[in-house]
């Protein structure tokens, strides 16, 4: 695949050696909103970095600045220590993987590498082996010579990522990498996502899959109204939402009023994703659920089911993005 040689989790907290990604104090806004609040990000080698957000957080916005295709109005941010939009061929040490599938279709899946790698730079006595690892590595070597459109969305997938390596990058952005595919080829993907982090890529990966985060990821930020509100390993972060609490999930008969709503806040509840899901944290035993159950309906809510389970990344998403919430 071209990618640098580092070793596995090798730091970047010692001294003289930086982090390929730094964003300091990153502040852009459009017209009178704004998008990005003094955001803070190290991305460091050999790590998958999670950035989750609600829609309209500043996830794109943050990228686009990473990228280089953005200006910011204020803040600075560096890959591997210089400005990408001042130093234009320091963007050769990103590989970018989009959402939507970046392919040729009606080309085979041969000649979109060869097509991209050249592209992306890699020079002609290296293609045609570069070409053959990244067929080896993502398991398509035998289909070298078939049109990218007649193969799997897993396997498009999978081509998308060797097509945003091919050239060796020491960052890799990708958007949502499995939208669209089966739980096997997601398991696939996760595969070489982990390879290319233990070959010593820095990887951030946004995603609204609270599962493939918390399975993926060594760190995951919370962005929400274009501020990292948590940031954490997984662990770390639910330590820090519930402690030794379990996670308490409150469904309701019918949408709350707004009476009912401040009952619901008062217990430390927070809407997830809609107005008859809510979840918190059960501090008390499970004897304090029938009080808990007494307490909503006397403020007029019909209470349709109350669940306690050992809390996770998605209970710690909704109780940080809370209102932000739009799906």
């Amino acid at each position: 695949m071209g990618s640098p040689e580092v070793s596995a989790r090798d730091s970047d907290d010692r001294p003289g050696n930086g982090a390929p990604v730094e964003v300091r104090n990153a502040h852009r806004r459009f017209g009178d909103r704004p998008a990005l609040q003094g955001v803070d990000l190290r991305l460091r080698r050999a790590e998958i970095y999670g950035m989750l957000g609600p829609n309209g957080a500043g996830k794109t916005t943050l990228v686009r600045a990473i990228c280089g295709r953005l200006a910011l109005d204020s803040g600075s941010v560096r890959i591997t220590g210089a400005d990408p939009r001042r130093e234009p061929t320091v963007r050769r040490q990103l590989g970018i993987v989009p959402q939507e599938i970046a392919l040729y279709l009606e080309l085979t899946v041969g000649e979109n590498l060869e097509i991209l790698g050249r592209l992306a730079g890699v020079a002609r006595r290296d293609l045609a082996a570069s070409v053959d690892s990244a067929l080896r590595w993502t398991g398509l070597e035998d289909r070298r010579r078939d049109r990218v459109s007649t193969l799997s969305g897993g396997m498009q997938r999978r081509l998308n990522i060797a097509a945003g390596t091919l050239h060796g990058p020491e960052v890799l952005l990708l958007d949502e990498p499995t939208v669209g595919v089966d739980p096997a080829a997601r398991e696939k993907i996760h595969e070489l996502l982990r390879d290319l982090r233990d070959r010593g890529l820095a990887i951030l990966l946004t995603t609204h899959d609270l599962e493939q985060a918390e399975s993926l990821s060594d760190r995951i930020g919370i962005l929400v109204n274009g501020r990292i509100r948590a940031e954490g390993s997984p662990e770390s972060l639910v330590r820090s939402a519930f402690g030794d609490a379990r996670e308490l999930i409150v469904s309701l008969s019918l949408d709350p009023d707004d009476r009912g709503r401040a009952a619901l806040q008062r217990e430390g509840l927070t809407a997830a994703r809609e107005d008859r899901i809510w979840t918190g944290a059960l501090d008390g035993g499970f004897e304090s659920l029938s009080e808990l159950g007494r307490r909503l309906s006397e403020s007029g809510l019909k209470v349709g089911e109350v669940r306690v389970r050992e809390p996770g990344l998605r209970g710690v998403f909704f109780r940080t993005a809370g209102e932000e919430l739009d799906e």
